[in-house]
């Protein structure tokens, strides 16, 4: 990943954290049949190995999973937040007419060498994982054992599971860090001024701002 030293984010907590937050990871291999990508949701245990483990599951019928099998490295994609920044929110602008759009983002990507796993109780904890970690912060929490034991066991033959040791993790926080405080304090205004769904991205830029 391109990576300017003003975007860099290396702290492994801050990485991880994104993740959890948005665990819909874009799975992208090269093996005997070229280049395959699927998004998948993959649940992280920050210590099974010394970067974290990334786990998921995908379906038998994904030609995926023998890709995975045959090769000796895989990249997962998370991204975070992410918004169009318009120059007019820029004081800049008002003052030299020197500006141009851009686009921020947050995003981690993970490498490591993937392994299948065809096991019914592996597949079975994976499953609970992902379930409790989406679950747990609802009102009546969905449970797997709220389902038929049979109808349960007829999924998990219909899976496969992939682990994920992260060998090497990268971080990258594109959110305004490189232009002078007045434009980012306009940023973060036009931002929250779109209401909502663009607070993610103003909360990202006011920190950054801050811990300049």
């Amino acid at each position: 990943m391109y990576q300017p030293p003003l975007f860099r984010e290396d702290r492994i907590e801050v990485q991880h954290e994104l993740i959890r937050a948005h665990p819909l990871g874009l799975l992208v291999s090269a093996g005997p049949g070229g280049l395959m990508a699927n998004p998948l949701p993959f649940f992280l245990d920050a210590a099974a190995s010394g970067h974290g483990t990334l786990r998921c599951h995908m379906a038998r019928a994904n030609p995926q999973w023998r890709e995975l099998a045959a090769v000796d490295e895989c990249l997962i994609v998370f991204q975070g937040p992410q918004d169009y920044v318009t120059p007019s929110w820029y004081a800049t602008k008002q003052e030299t007419g020197k500006v141009v759009p851009t686009w921020n983002y947050a995003t981690v990507h993970a490498w490591g060498r993937p392994r299948v796993i065809d096991d019914a109780g592996w597949l079975r904890k994976n499953v609970d994982e992902l379930t409790r970690a989406r679950e747990h912060a609802r009102p009546v929490p969905w449970n797997v054992d709220d389902a038929p034991p049979d109808y349960v066991a007829a999924q998990l033959r219909a899976i496969v599971g992939v682990e994920i040791p992260i060998a090497r993790i990268e971080g990258k926080w594109k959110v305004s860090q490189n232009r002078p405080e007045a434009d980012r304090a306009g940023v973060v205004a036009g931002l929250r001024g779109q209401g909502p769904d663009s607070e993610p991205m103003a909360r990202l830029v006011a920190d950054r701002g801050a811990r300049k």
